[in-house]
């Protein structure tokens, strides 16, 4: 599981690594560790990302980045397209319930 600072790492690859809601993502750090499972985890840290907005620029890139992150970590297959069309989703349907989130990860990995 990534720390903060590699998630600012990511963001850093994108914009400039200035966050601008620490506190989500401590939180969401906090809340990831609390769960075995790596899809869990990781919907913690894109919710925390896309609709809290942690950092000034690069959010959604960032998002999926960590996303390719852990599913290469997991040695998962993927399809991009997938990957990117969930962040686009849980924005404009403002989707929080990391349950919800979770489904769409699953959904775009094999």
């Amino acid at each position: 599981m990534p720390n903060k600072e590699d998630v600012i790492a990511i963001n850093k690859e994108f914009s400039n690594g200035k966050m601008v809601n620490e506190s989500s993502l401590e939180f969401a750090l906090s809340s990831a560790k609390k769960s075995k499972d790596w899809v869990t985890q990781l919907a913690y840290l894109i919710r925390s990302i896309v609709l809290d907005h942690v950092f000034e620029e690069g959010n959604k890139r960032t998002a999926v980045a960590v996303m390719l992150a852990y599913v290469k970590a997991h040695k998962k297959g993927y399809d991009i397209d997938k990957l990117d069309q969930i962040i686009i989703r849980i924005i404009t349907k403002n989707i929080s319930d990391i349950s919800q989130i979770r489904r769409l990860i699953k959904d775009a990995i094999w």
